[in-house]
């Protein structure tokens, strides 16, 4: 049987954030631990007249591909993953980790050659209708320290879905949204204040995306990419990110026409500079975001979810989105976040547009 509130949750994914389409390729990527969603997803697909693939991973794959893999598989073009993207019209990833510090010992120059490896894949992803999203799992409960009741909750409050209509609210906050960006595409120079950050950047020029749950799930930010040159200045990262399993903590970057000159973090400095050695743009940000979701109050070590909190900002290092109008070019797109609520600022222009995370 078929639980109704993966019903929804897969309803949501299929027909709002992915909108499929009759006799389009759907690609469902599940990590084995989310597989109540996959008959739920299967036959959302199905009835919207699309056609599904599966996918199914198991937790520890990247650990025994790092682990396992001849040298030759990470210089390898990744022929059958490419083709198979090129006949994928919507792509969706559902995580659901067992364990997020399964990669904390991992080979760092390692995993910076299997991002670079997937590199190909993940620029023609990004072509097709694609959404991550996160399933409930008692490792993510942990991290985020509720229980697994407390944290299915906080999942699919975030998501909208025990609103009467997810969609409707998922459209009212895509106004809202909207009205931040016809202000934010009128600034050429932004500002951010707090504590040990004070970083200017230019965007004159360049888009501004508003994420409303059709590329995440949940959303709930206005993103562009900043000009590759401009950043100046000096930004501490306040809340702590995992990469592949890794935690960072304490980030502190210094940037220079643009490029990162310095780089200092508490807690796995190793991977901070592994990262920021993978290729040129890594040095490079490709990402500048304000989070503006009002059910997210306080991080739980999920980038999906934190990124998304009101009254935080997000910067990345790597990848810029073509939507954007960015250019910046790497191999890895790695958001990191700095909580605003407590004596942050940011500024348009030198006006004031947003203070101890409320806008003005």
């Amino acid at each position: 049987m078929i639980h109704p509130l993966h019903e929804r949750y897969a309803d949501l994914l299929v027909a709002y954030c992915m909108d499929v389409q009759p006799g389009e390729n759907v690609l469902l990527n599940l990590e084995s631990p989310a597989m109540a969603l996959a008959r739920p997803l299967v036959r959302a697909v199905l009835a919207r007249g699309g056609v599904p693939h599966l996918r199914v991973s198991y937790p520890e794959l990247t650990e025994d591909l790092l682990a396992c893999a001849p040298e030759a598989f990470f210089t390898a073009e990744p022929t059958l993953e490419l083709a198979e993207i090129r006949h994928t019209h919507a792509w969706l990833r559902v995580a659901a980790p067992t364990n997020s510090r399964a990669l904390q010992s991992a080979d760092k120059t390692k995993l910076g050659k299997l991002q670079t490896r997937n590199r190909p894949v993940q620029n023609l992803r990004l072509k097709t209708k694609w959404c991550g999203t996160l399933f409930p799992t008692a490792s993510g409960a942990q991290d985020a320290g509720m229980s697994l009741d407390d944290f299915e909750r906080f999942v699919y409050d975030a998501m909208f879905l025990f609103d009467d209509d997810p969609t409707a609210r998922w459209l009212e906050l895509r106004e809202q949204q909207a009205a931040l960006i016809e202000r934010l595409s009128r600034a050429d120079e932004v500002r951010i204040i707090g504590d040990g950050t004070d970083l200017r950047l230019r965007v004159g020029g360049r888009r501004w995306v508003n994420s409303d749950g059709r590329r995440n799930m949940p959303s709930g930010e206005v993103f562009t990419g900043p000009l590759e040159s401009s950043a100046e200045g000096t930004v501490t990262f306040n809340v702590p990110s995992t990469l592949r399993g890794v935690e960072v903590r304490g980030v502190r970057l210094q940037f220079r026409e643009g490029r990162v000159v310095h780089a200092t973090a508490e807690k796995g400095e190793d991977l901070l500079k592994a990262q920021l050695g993978t290729d040129e743009g890594a040095r490079y940000l490709g990402e500048l975001g304000i989070g503006t979701n009002s059910r997210i109050q306080r991080p739980i070590k999920s980038i999906l979810f934190d990124e998304k909190i009101g009254g935080t900002v997000h910067l990345a290092l790597g990848q810029a989105y073509e939507e954007t109008g960015g250019t910046n070019a790497s191999a890895i797109h790695w958001d990191m976040i700095c909580d605003l609520r407590q004596g942050g600022a940011i500024y348009l222009d030198g006006e004031l547009f947003q203070e101890n995370g409320v806008f003005k």
